[in-house]
């Protein structure tokens, strides 16, 4: 049994990994898939409405699952569809996360009406929304630093309630009980409408009830535009720049110019009679005619919104975290019995773990078009991908488990941090201009992001030979030994790839803002990093520490690194800066903390730090 168990475990989570690859299936008749794979411009980017329903959903209420009263489970794409062609429906969903309670308060609301106490309904919000708006513009002009808790949750809540009425009115308005016929009477009147506007333009008798008509038409068509988050009305065939998406407001106020109505306008509004209507064949039939009238002029933009929402739904990093977790536990436990069977195993699933996370990094890279490195979330999966991939390595020198437990381990805290940094939003977003160079970012970006993984993991090595010296009994001399040569060999590989980094990220500032060094936080930050994995390698060269001594060092290096990833985007000044984050905050500070703590234990004196002291 043990000698197959690792091929048969490995064997397993193949199968569970080949089952996350399988095209998810419709729910019912209406071809909710494909609906979810037509491509839309939102913030700059071309991207699947699938998308869009994630990722609204997660800034809307921290999650992706949404549950209806009746008790229905709803996916993304069909609670977007809900919220664009039926609004009032989507109204009574509780999907608005609410955690103050000063604002449910300020709402009329208790937490005993909301699901698990937090999550509220547009329909039970909508009476305090005025009160909202009004405490939320009275909390606007102080600093976010200043703010206190109840203001930062009432813009929260006000900005949340904003992008839901954005969706709800991007393709069709809100309160229009049947879009498709609104449109279709106003293409017919369209033409007496315009001889109208252009005979009282000219001073000539025209029709009030038909001027009227037009400008009412036309108010409601700029409101649209105005409020609109998704571009969804490709460029005509005139225009050349794929990205030059429109709102389907903005569509339909060319019609006053072009005298007839867009039809890709009226397919979103006969979309919208068919999904009300639940007609699954017409629905069915627009969805491939409109695909197939993009296939003709953008397949690489369709292709990649294809891609794009297959990737969503086989979710390759909560995989990777399943399995990372996987790994942790059987490495461990192969410390206490079946050293050679579980220790197989876990460094096979580290492998099987590693390669799901490379695809994943590797998709997201080609629907970039952009280095692995272009912002915080993704560079905490290449932290953690870099620190995997040097546990692996560490596990094939050593063969002894360190490096499978150090690698689940890292892998899925990086894996989650990734998550949470997730919910602010699409996580493919556009580039800031001073960063909008893929050099850079395959160099400095991508060396810098080594060094900080590799620093991460020589303290997380320490980590494990102080939980092992002190709490357990498995930390034997050859044992200690082997993580003091593995927390010192990537101490050096740290060392050289900051330094290296470091010096590119000051060419990068002089070619982008004409200087090599300005002491900004980031460029501190970085440049601390590079001096603690100095001072501690002369530490150990100058015999000033020992082994308890470096991994002392190691340990307090996390803090350093975490400091230099995290801590300078927060605090508000600086060329770095991306803006302060409360939930980050108080987990960077509860990170640092327990670090702390775990240098300390280094200090309390045990027979087995004494029977090293010599090495």
């Amino acid at each position: 049994m043990k000698k197959y168990f690792p091929a048969a475990l490995l064997a397993l989570f193949a199968l569970y990994v080949a089952g996350t690859l399988v095209p998810p299936k419709n729910p019912g008749a209406l071809d909710v898939q494909g609906f979810g794979r037509l491509p839309v411009l939102v913030n700059g980017r071309i991207k699947p409405l699938d998308t869009v329903a994630r990722t609204s959903l997660l800034t809307l209420q921290g999650r992706q699952r949404v549950t209806t009263p009746d008790q229905r489970s709803l996916r993304p794409a069909e609670w977007l569809a809900d919220v664009l062609f039926q609004p009032a429906k989507s109204d009574t969903y509780r999907i608005f996360l609410i955690e103050n309670h000063e604002v449910l308060d300020l709402l009329n609301l208790k937490p005993e009406d909301g699901d698990g106490g937090k999550r509220f309904s547009y329909l039970q919000m909508r009476p305090g929304l005025p009160e909202l708006d009004r405490q939320a513009k009275l909390a606007e002009p102080t600093e976010d630093q200043l703010r206190t808790p109840f203001q930062k949750q009432v813009l929260h809540v006000r900005d949340r309630a904003v992008l839901y009425l954005q969706l709800k009115h991007s393709v069709q308005v809100a309160d229009s009980p049947d879009f498709l016929r609104e449109l279709i009477q106003f293409q017919k009147a369209l033409p007496a409408g315009l001889q109208a506007l252009a005979a009282k333009k000219k001073g000539e008798p025209a029709s009030d009830d038909a001027v009227k008509a037009m400008a009412e038409m036309r108010d409601r068509f700029g409101f649209m535009d105005e409020i609109g988050y998704l571009r969804v009305i490709p460029p005509g065939r005139a225009d050349t720049d794929p990205t030059h998406w429109r709102t389907v407001g903005a569509a339909l106020l060319d019609s006053f110019d072009t005298g007839g109505v867009n039809p890709d306008a009226v397919a979103y509004a006969a979309l919208g009679y068919a999904w009300r209507k639940q007609d699954a064949a017409q629905f069915n039939q627009i969805v491939a005619l409109f695909r197939e009238q993009l296939a003709k002029r953008y397949v690489p933009q369709l292709q990649k919104s294809d891609v794009e929402s297959r990737f969503n739904s086989a979710e390759p990093f909560y995989t990777s975290m399943v399995i990372y977790v996987t790994t942790f536990l059987l490495a461990i436990f192969s410390w206490l019995k079946w050293p050679e069977a579980l220790g197989r195993a876990a460094y096979y699933l580290l492998g099987l773990a590693f390669v799901i996370t490379s695809a994943g990094i590797a998709t997201r890279m080609w629907l970039e078009g952009r280095p692995p490195v272009t912002n915080l979330y993704s560079s905490a999966l290449f932290v953690g991908w870099g620190a995997v991939l040097l546990c692996l390595v560490l596990e094939k020198v050593y063969r002894n488990a360190v490096g499978s437990v150090a690698g689940g381990l890292i892998g899925f805290a990086t894996l989650l941090i990734a998550h949470h940094l997730s919910l602010g939003g699409d996580t493919l977003e556009m580039m800031r201009a001073v960063l909008d160079s893929n050099f850079w970012l395959a160099t400095h970006v991508v060396v810098i992001t080594v060094g900080y993984a590799a620093t991460f993991l020589s303290g997380f090595l320490a980590i494990i030979y102080i939980v092992r010296g002190l709490f357990t009994k498995s930390l034997d001399r050859a044992t200690a030994d082997a993580l003091a040569r593995m927390v010192y060999g990537i101490v050096c590989f740290a060392t050289l790839f900051s330094l290296v980094g470091t010096v590119l990220g000051g060419i990068w500032a002089d070619q982008s803002w004409g200087r090599f060094w300005g002491w900004d936080p980031k460029e501190n930050g970085a440049l601390i990093i590079v001096l603690w994995n100095a001072i501690i390698l002369h530490a150990r060269w100058g015999g000033l520490v020992r082994q308890r001594g470096l991994m002392a060092l190691a340990v307090f290096g996390n803090i350093v690194t975490a400091w230099s990833w995290f801590g300078v985007n927060m605090l508000g000044v600086g060329l770095h800066s991306y803006g302060f984050m409360d939930a980050a905050f108080y987990w960077l500070s509860a990170f640092v903390v327990s670090q702390v703590v775990i240098i300390a234990l280094t200090a309390v004196p045990t027979e087995k730090w004494r029977s090293f002291r010599a090495s």
